[in-house]
């Protein structure tokens, strides 16, 4: 059984920086951030690999980054340069292991000012 549970979220002005955390339990695979804003569908923002290969939307490119600690079953999103369109529940994403089945975290809210 995987479980997933974010923090780190927080209402920051345009510009600022935020850094999720993303709590896991359970075995693993690849591991992802998405985000959804009112009235929009989910989307990816990052995901990772076991390995730590990486993959970005367009809209994260050189501002967010991706990494993961798999001693310590943590994902993290480090966001600089944020913007008030980055607004949005961020959700942890993971890929069983064993199921190939995936699991979501419960979100957490980033609210960028402008």
């Amino acid at each position: 059984q995987v479980q997933l549970v974010e923090s780190g979220g927080g209402l920051v002005q345009a510009g600022g920086s935020l850094r999720l955390f993303c709590a896991a339990s359970g075995s693993i695979d690849g591991m992802g951030w998405y985000r959804q804003a009112p009235g929009k569908q989910r989307e990816l923002v990052a995901s990772i690999t076991r390995g730590g290969s990486t993959n970005y939307a367009d809209s994260a490119k050189g501002r967010f980054t991706i990494s993961r600690d798999n001693g310590k079953n943590t994902l993290y999103l480090e966001m600089n340069s944020l913007k008030p369109e980055d607004t949005a529940v961020y959700y942890c994403n993971g890929r069983s292991k064993w199921t190939n089945r995936d699991y979501w975290g419960q979100g957490t809210q980033v609210t960028v000012s402008s």
